[in-house]
Order: C-alpha cells, then sequence, then structure tokens
C-alpha cells in the first residue's frame, strides 16, 4: 500500500505533496481567471481605452499565473528562494545570449497601450499586415485579416514601424480611378461623374466631392472620382462608385479604353 505521507524514491517528494501541488495549480488558475474578470470589468466601468484595459488584464494574468507556479513549487517542498534565484541566473543567462527581444516587447507593449496610436478593433496596417486590432498583450499584438487569419506581431515591430491607421477619423475620402479614350469630351465625363456622386446617398456633402484629371496615360486620359464618406461606409462608397462609373459611362457612349500596343510592319525591299 503507499502511504501518501512517504517520500517517492529518488526525487523526495511524498504523494501528499504532489497532490498539493496538482491542487495548487488547478485552484490558483480559476481563482486567477476570476480575478482578472473581475479586474477587467472593474476597469471598463472607468475611461480607460478597451485596448489599455486589455493589456492591463493580459499583464495581471501573467502575474497571477506565475505567482500560482510558485506557490505549487512550494507546495512541493522547494523553497521558493532558490527557484527564483535560479530563475533570475537564467534570465540573466538568457538576456547574455542576445535574447533581450522579451524585454523590448514588453516595453514596446507599454508604450503601444499607454500612447495609444490604435484602439481595439481599428483596422491597420503595420510591418506589412493589414487586417483588425484583435488586442495587444505583453509581448505582441493580434491582428485579424478580412479573411479571418489570425497575425500575431512582437509588439518591437509594431512600435519601431510606420503605423497606418485607416478608422482612427471619422471620414475618409473615396477615390476611385477610371480611364477614358482620348477625342473624349472631358466636360461631359465629367459632369457624369459628379452627378453619380452627387446623387449617392453615403457620399457626404461637405467635403463636396470632385473629379480631377490625373494623367495622360499612353492609352487614355486618366480620372479620378473624389468623395467623402463616413469610414464605415468607405467599402461601400468605393463598390458603388466602381460599378456606377462603369455602366454610367456604358450607357452614354463613353470608352473606357484597355491598354494596347500598335505594331507597325514595315516590308524590307527585295
Amino acid at each position: 500500500m503507499v502511504r501518501f505521507d512517504q517520500q517517492l524514491p529518488y526525487i523526495g517528494i511524498t504523494p501528499m505533496q504532489v497532490i498539493t501541488a496538482i491542487l495548487v495549480l488547478v485552484v490558483g488558475w480559476i481563482v486567477a481567471k476570476i480575478v482578472v474578470r473581475a479586474f477587467k470589468g472593474a476597469l471598463k466601468k472607468t475611461k480607460l481605452p478597451e485596448l489599455v484595459v486589455e493589456f492591463l488584464a493580459r499583464f495581471l494574468s501573467a502575474l497571477l499565473y506565475v505567482a500560482v507556479i510558485l506557490l505549487a513549487v512550494r507546495a512541493l517542498g522547494i523553497e521558493t528562494g532558490s527557484v527564483v534565484l535560479g530563475l533570475s541566473a537564467v534570465i540573466g543567462l538568457i538576456l547574455g545570449f542576445g535574447m533581450q527581444d522579451t524585454l523590448t516587447n514588453l516595453a514596446a507593449g507599454v508604450w503601444i497601450a499607454a500612447l495609444r496610436p490604435f484602439d481595439k478593433d481599428d483596422v491597420v496596417s503595420v510591418s506589412g499586415y493589414t487586417g483588425k486590432v484583435n488586442g495587444v498583450g505583453v509581448m505582441s499584438t493580434e491582428l485579424l485579416t478580412p479573411d479571418n487569419v489570425l497575425i500575431t506581431i512582437p509588439n518591437k515591430l509594431v512600435w519601431g514601424n510606420p503605423i497606418i491607421n485607416y478608422t482612427r477619423l471619422p471620414i475618409r475620402r473615396v477615390d476611385v480611378e477610371v480611364g477614358v479614350a482620348y477625342g473624349t469630351d472631358l466636360d461631359k465625363a465629367i459632369k457624369l461623374a459628379m452627378e453619380l456622386m452627387q446623387n449617392h446617398p453615403k457620399v457626404l456633402k461637405d467635403p463636396t466631392p470632385s473629379v480631377a484629371i490625373t494623367a495622360l496615360a499612353d492609352s487614355s486620359i486618366n480620372l479620378q472620382l473624389r468623395a467623402w464618406a463616413k469610414t464605415e461606409d468607405y467599402w461601400t462608397v468605393k463598390g458603388d462608385l466602381t460599378k456606377g462609373i462603369y455602366e454610367l459611362y456604358t450607357k452614354e457612349g463613353i470608352e473606357i479604353p484597355f491598354p494596347q500596343m500598335d505594331v507597325h510592319i514595315k516590308e524590307m525591299p527585295q
């Protein structure tokens, strides 16, 4: 019969200590979840941005998990002081071998949460990736792409690179490029484009929409429709205007040329 107070061979730990350590881990994990949830709920009642609340909650969660692990180690009869000293030595060794990126990512996460170049659910481009901000953790930032792919970027790459925020401001300009053939009545083409934008229910009256001639290209005269819309209506307006200008120009007999090349064959004398 196994005695719970009898030490196991070679490791010097009793079954009771193992059971106690497991209970500490389970109970500690549950308590940490409850504390973090309560902490997060309290912060949400303040005026702190959701991104900051999420960061602080994740930071507290990491600290609590470390504390639970140390309590479990102590339940095994191991002095936590020596464990902490050993961990400090290991961390120092890791940092000495060039793994200081951990601290860099942590510091970058603090700056992101404090200065808020973006908030949760903002659509941003950073480090070559574009997506909706899903959250900022202690070490990394999560972006969710339109096709539901989760991208995890180290915080140092977020803070250390230009950040393009597409949804921070309430309105955006919608640009739609279209080319018309040489010889087209430009006044008519511009007038039709203006009417299309002005009649769209989600195009703002102020700032007023406009049409610009942007280039005399190889096969076309390029026009750019410039309409302003609320940020949440950006893609709706862009899709409607792109489809609408094609159908309108086709109906009115205005040619939208495709790129072409003229090849001249010259016969050589016999």
